[in-house]
């Protein structure tokens, strides 16, 4: 959901300590609607995105692509070394500004602001110089997009144009009165307060008709009048004023659904709440997974396209070679009918289309066996001993190729899921490169530029280094080329998921650390969103690469399972650890 403008106060009312006097050390534009400024120790996102837009501290370090984009460079000649000076929001307004202290290229200091419009399709980040004017923005709006309003460098900037109703932090009880006994009573209670006032979320409008009424769809009639909800409303614009913020996170079956600045009860027992500590680490957790998805639908659509075929094809290739196969398993009948051809010579002659006699391999059964006119008996008796022949070599030529098809549908079922978790850019260039060593993707003429690219690192509570593989030839190079023979080699078992290493450094690992590294393994497969994922574990030793085995594809030995629930919440802890140590 975009951020409602309550939450932006919230937001905004927990940075401001944080960012004021704070030095801009390194810009960053990891997505198209991302910004990212490097403080000391700080990380703070600015999202312009349609459907996230926000500003936040957030802990995930995002891959930057190898060329930074031109408004990224932008940012970087007028605010890199900057001084953040104030961080303010109109009241109620989706608007977030920072004021900034730059110098210019000659060493002279000047004024920058640096404005997010976190409204929804609108959204848009825009800088301007001292006197207001727009330097540049994320995007540019000209007169065919808004005849009303337009942003563009060299324009003034003129903030969104007010949309007329009350804010709600204004509101007296004579006036709800008034505007309660003027609202038509058939009215639901939630779209009574979303008409009247500014700055309330849907969700919030419902909130306070489930607080006043302990129904989200009352209507107006249904209330013993207009005090209830009065007295709901005037202490949620007390919260408002004096900015008391709780940040909660909405969970159903475990998958975020929603987030407020204040807890929600209207749900009931139907979603999980949980609290946060901080604004910004409750949309981090929020976003998340939402970002990974989004990252993988638009860098990844054309690896996700060419597996998908590539996966079809071959299941119907596989389908047809299964029909083959099973006719070649009647290639007995051929045989036999030869056979019979052969013993009745005698009584046949050219021209007969079939012939009708006893079977003597099934106890004189009679049986009628078609012919061809045109042969001679001895041709149509060569005829279905060379077609038994045929079936007999294609018995064994069919149960090869079936075999190397699954063996390459159960290789590609692994790049889906390699796609599916991919978070950087040079994991999706990875694994193009991978489909084309294999022959799924087309080569190209030139030469890509390849960045090196590492596994995902972990550290265990108890510090043990744990590395997770990216890619199918990231885990074979991981798991056959880096690992220690004695280090612990995790995998789920039966379940396509990353190779997943633990680093012993030679001694036994506890217990604790086998299950925080299982977790991982369970973590980075498609069993994600499972509970009590089996994974088996061993030392690198007792793993080999088959003959033949396309990348990531490895047998093992003298394993032991445990099985474990993935939880993001720990994922999350133990790359912390990782980052800190």
């Amino acid at each position: 959901m975009p951020i409602d403008a309550i939450c932006l106060q919230a937001v905004v009312h927990e940075l401001e300590p944080q960012l004021v006097g704070m030095r801009v050390d390194k810009i960053q534009q990891p997505a198209k609607d991302q910004i990212v400024l490097l403080l000391r120790g700080k990380r703070v996102l600015l999202n312009a995105g349609a459907g996230a837009p926000r500003i936040q501290l957030t802990e995930i370090v995002r891959d930057n692509p190898a060329e930074p984009p031109m408004f990224c460079m932008l940012l970087r000649k007028h605010l890199a070394g900057a001084r953040i000076t104030a961080v303010s929001q109109p009241p109620l307004e989706r608007l977030v500004r920072l004021e900034l202290d730059a110098s210019d290229e000659l060493g002279r200091m000047g004024r920058r602001s640096l404005v997010l419009e976190a409204m929804g399709r609108w959204s848009n980040l825009i800088l301007l110089d001292e006197e207001g004017r727009v330097i540049d923005c994320l995007r540019r709006v000209d007169a065919e997009m808004s005849a009303r309003r337009q942003v563009l460098p060299g324009l003034y900037y003129e903030p969104p144009a007010s949309v007329g109703r009350l804010p709600v932090t204004e509101e007296t009880e004579a006036g709800f009165r008034e505007r309660f006994a003027g609202a038509p009573a058939e009215k639901t209670v939630d779209a009574f307060l979303l008409d009247q006032y500014f700055g309330l979320s849907p969700l919030m409008a419902r909130e306070l008709a489930y607080r006043a009424a302990g129904d989200v769809d009352c209507r107006l009639f249904e209330l013993a009048g207009p005090e209830g909800l009065w007295r709901e409303l005037e202490a949620f614009i007390g919260r408002i004023r004096e900015n008391r913020f709780t940040p909660v996170c909405l969970l159903r079956e475990g998958k975020p659904l929603d987030f407020a600045c204040v807890p929600v009860g209207q749900y009931g027992g139907g979603v999980e709440t949980v609290e946060y500590e901080t604004f910004s680490g409750m949309l981090d957790a929020f976003y998340a997974a939402r970002e990974r998805a989004e990252r993988t639908k638009q860098r990844g659509a054309d690896l996700l396209r060419a597996a998908n075929n590539a996966r079809d094809r071959l299941r119907r290739k596989l389908a047809l070679q299964e029909k083959e196969y099973a006719a070649t398993q009647e290639r007995d009948k051929l045989r036999i009918w030869g056979d019979l051809i052969t013993a009745n010579l005698y009584r046949m002659e050219r021209g007969t289309a079939r012939l009708e006699c006893e079977n003597y391999y099934e106890d004189n059964a009679p049986v009628a066996i078609p012919l061809d006119p045109l042969l001679t008996p001895q041709q149509n008796a060569a005829k279905y001993y060379k077609r038994y022949t045929k079936a007999k070599t294609a018995e064994k030529y069919l149960r090869e190729l079936m075999a190397a098809a699954r063996r390459d549908l159960e290789y590609l079922e692994s790049v889906l899921a390699e796609i599916a978790q991919a978070e950087t850019e040079q994991d999706f260039n990875d694994i193009r490169g991978e489909l084309r060593e294999g022959g799924f993707l087309k080569k190209q003429g030139k030469k890509e530029p390849k960045r090196a690219s590492g596994p995902r690192e972990f550290r265990t509570s108890s510090g043990l280094r744990v590395l997770v593989g990216r890619s199918n030839r990231q885990n074979d190079r991981l798991t056959l080329k880096d690992a220690d023979r004695r280090d612990i080699w995790l995998h789920t078992q039966k379940i396509h998921g990353s190779h997943v290493i633990l680093r012993t450094e030679g001694r036994p690992p506890a217990e604790a650390d086998i299950v925080e590294a299982a977790k991982l393994a369970a973590w980075f497969s498609q069993a994600r969103e499972s509970g009590n994922v089996p994974v088996d574990y061993t030392e690198v030793r007792n793993v080999k690469k088959p003959a033949g085995g396309r990348p990531g594809m490895v047998v093992y030995s003298t394993y032991r399972t445990v099985n474990v629930t993935p939880e993001e919440a720990l994922v999350r802890r133990l790359e912390q650890r990782r980052q800190r140590s």
